[in-house]
């Protein structure tokens, strides 16, 4: 995270992890928002500006972790949201990717490992200045110095993780990647992540981005390998 000052929003249920979170991140030079419950977790998202949110999925009475995930992506908010859960099952960490999460942390966890996390997403976010900062491929348009997407002239509203992958494949048009490889070109590695993560993304950016999703004619599926744009 370098010497940056970032603007977090932690959302969690747990009076003690939520003052752990804010005292830790506060203690690093970054301004902190705490809150306990995902009412309070959208106003805040709507009104303010955040670099992160770290979205605990159990809030216990009212809308869950997801719900304050769709509830912000609807708003047409790209903020990148860590899922932090003590659910520790594939499905359940896809159904916050799903839901429009960019990463997701499993309970118990150590500061260490969700610094890590976080850096990761931001990293790639601050990646800017290489190569051209327009790309095209077709009638599809993607700036990277102010994170705009455009298919046949009509804006696109991607979330984080989708704006990375569809980077990716642009940078490459017409190169085969595997999941795994997508993985590192999103969050800088692959471990500890469920490739089918991947997946997920890739269904989002095909309803956004193609003309008729059931049948993609820009982002195709090898069999068994991974994804390729087609130029």
């Amino acid at each position: 995270m370098g010497d940056e000052s970032l603007d977090i929003l932690v959302v969690d249920d747990e009076p003690a992890l939520r003052e752990a979170l804010e005292r830790s991140f506060s203690l690093e030079g970054h301004r902190v928002v705490a809150v306990g419950d995902g009412l309070a977790a959208i106003e805040r998202a709507s009104d303010e500006r955040f670099d992160m949110v770290l979205l605990d999925v159990a809030l216990g009475a009212g809308a869950d972790g997801y719900e304050v995930c769709k509830a912000l992506r609807a708003r047409r908010n790209v903020v990148p949201i860590i899922m932090l859960t003590a659910l520790d099952t594939e499905a359940d960490a896809v159904i916050g990717l799903e839901a429009g999460a960019d990463d997701y942390v499993t309970k118990p966890f150590g500061f260490a490992e969700l610094r890590s996390r976080v850096k990761a997403v931001l990293r790639r976010a601050g990646t800017r200045g290489y190569g051209d900062d327009l790309l095209r491929v077709g009638t599809l348009a993607l700036d990277r110095a102010t994170r705009q997407v455009t298919v046949d002239g009509r804006a696109v509203h991607l979330t984080f993780s989708e704006f990375e992958l569809l980077q990716r494949l642009m940078d490459w048009p017409g190169r085969l990647f595997n999941r795994h490889e997508l993985l590192r070109a999103i969050w800088g590695d692959s471990a500890y992540r469920d490739p089918r993560a991947i997946d997920v993304h890739v269904r989002h950016l095909r309803e956004k981005l193609e003309r008729d999703p059931a049948h993609p004619a820009l982002i195709v599926t090898v069999r068994g390998v991974g994804y390729r744009l087609n130029s």
